[in-house]
């Protein structure tokens, strides 16, 4: 991720000594907020210069294909006094999937997987966020595929915050989380001759996330 700042580094709050990196009491406790993640309160929206939501599927069982969706809307807000109170929703148009290869992608925007003249976008709306350990956000939420709308929950590390040369605002936060497609309807597949399948079941889902604070209404 290509997050300008002034010192070309992110800034992130230096640990304090009583500060813990994990949950020390597990996953069922949430950890306590920095305070000084209260700054960060706001509305903010994806840069797509600058970020990617990708994916990772293990193919014919010996390489691993990588794409991404290259166009997509997002409404964030972030609450660092109160991280549950903080949200997300993306909408990525479906025919921008992206893999490098131009037959692989028709392929990927058929009827066979993503039907994209049918459902022309997949969406994400997030249901809780949990902070869980520090930098680190649980967020709980609904993926909307081929019409078929299944939860997902994503880890999230909060990389920095900067100020860039133009005076925008901008985090940067890093997540992946792993399904299974055919939950969600996209069950195609061929055989291998040696037995298995050519697409994997898994998916994995990527977030390298560069948000650029909305301006408030004067």
């Amino acid at each position: 991720m290509n997050l300008f700042s002034r010192s070309s580094l992110l800034r992130r709050p230096e640990p304090r000594p009583e500060e813990s990196t994990v949950d020390p009491a597990g996953a069922g406790a949430a950890a306590v907020p920095d305070p000084r993640m209260a700054a960060l309160t706001g509305e903010w929206m994806i840069d797509p210069a600058h970020s990617r939501i990708g994916f990772s599927v293990r193919h014919a069982m010996v390489t691993t294909v990588r794409g991404a969706f290259t166009e997509y809307e997002s409404r964030l807000y972030f609450d660092g006094r109160d991280p549950a109170r903080s949200r997300a929703e993306i909408s990525m148009a479906t025919a921008s999937v992206d893999t490098g290869v131009e037959q692989r992608d028709a392929h990927l925007i058929g009827r066979d997987f993503l039907d994209a003249r049918n459902h022309p976008r997949i969406g994400f709306t997030s249901t809780a966020v949990q902070l869980i350990g520090k930098d680190v956000y649980r967020m709980t939420g609904d993926l909307t595929i081929r019409g078929v709308t299944g939860p997902v929950v994503l880890d999230l590390t909060y990389i920095g915050y900067v100020t860039d040369p133009f005076g925008y605002e901008r985090v940067g936060f890093d997540g992946t989380t792993t399904i299974n497609r055919s939950d969600w309807g996209l069950t195609y597949n061929a055989r291998l001759a040696e037995g298995g399948a050519m697409v994997s079941e898994r998916l994995r889902l990527q977030f390298d996330i560069a948000a650029i604070r909305t301006p408030t209404a004067a």
